[in-house]
């Protein structure tokens, strides 16, 4: 944690000069007033400068992509991470010769990870974010992959005229099978509890 501890003849002359010693604006930082300090006579007799405690804030976004990094690292890989912000949603994006790895059986140990970068990046945050953890673009192939289940699976519905039940997936997958399948001669429901939940489709 970067803190510098600054003093100036007032308060916002002691900000200013921590501000300039950091090289960073004040919204990018917590403010603590020591000592107000105090003018004295003429500004000068018995005058007391002002001392504050400047400390960068900070930045849930960095220490979520230092997050995954540590957590990769016991996994014994050295991942590279793209980080991709759009409004509240954050992207990021990792990088390894070993990626099966970090993907796990049907993204499973992707899931897993984004579940705890999700908690990880929300925690003591008073902004609230949505996240993607990406593996070499595994999330838009997986895409691709539960569209083409979703189409293939409303045909057997229909030509059977019995439900099919689909394996267990996380909510964002489950989601797109609705999409794909809402304005099909089938509807879609889920079924079960986390982490079983699955979806169910209806002729």
């Amino acid at each position: 944690m970067r803190e510098v501890t600054a003093s100036g003849q007032t308060v916002e002359e002691a900000v200013q000069s921590a501000l300039e010693q950091l090289g960073v604006e004040k919204s990018q930082v917590d403010v603590e007033v020591i000592d107000e300090g105090k003018k004295g006579v003429f500004g000068i007799f018995g005058s007391k400068r002002a001392f504050v405690k400047v400390t960068v804030a900070k930045d849930p976004i960095e220490e979520t992509a230092q997050f995954i990094k540590e957590v990769t690292s016991n996994m014994n890989l050295s991942v590279k991470i793209d980080t991709e912000v759009k409004e509240n949603h954050v992207t990021y994006t990792m990088h390894h010769e070993n990626i099966a790895k970090l993907i796990g059986k049907r993204g499973q140990t992707l899931n897993a990870l984004q579940y705890l970068v999700h908690l990880v990046i929300n925690k003591h945050n008073d902004t609230y974010y949505t996240v993607t953890l990406d593996a070499e673009g595994y999330r838009a192939r997986r895409k691709e992959t539960l569209e083409s289940l979703a189409l293939k699976m409303g045909d057997k519905a229909q030509k059977t005229k019995k439900r099919v039940v689909l394996e267990p997936m996380p909510a964002f997958e489950r989601k797109i099978i609705h999409s794909v399948l809402q304005d099909k001669q089938v509807s879609t429901y889920s079924d079960g509890v986390e982490p079983h939940r699955h979806i169910v489709i209806k002729p």
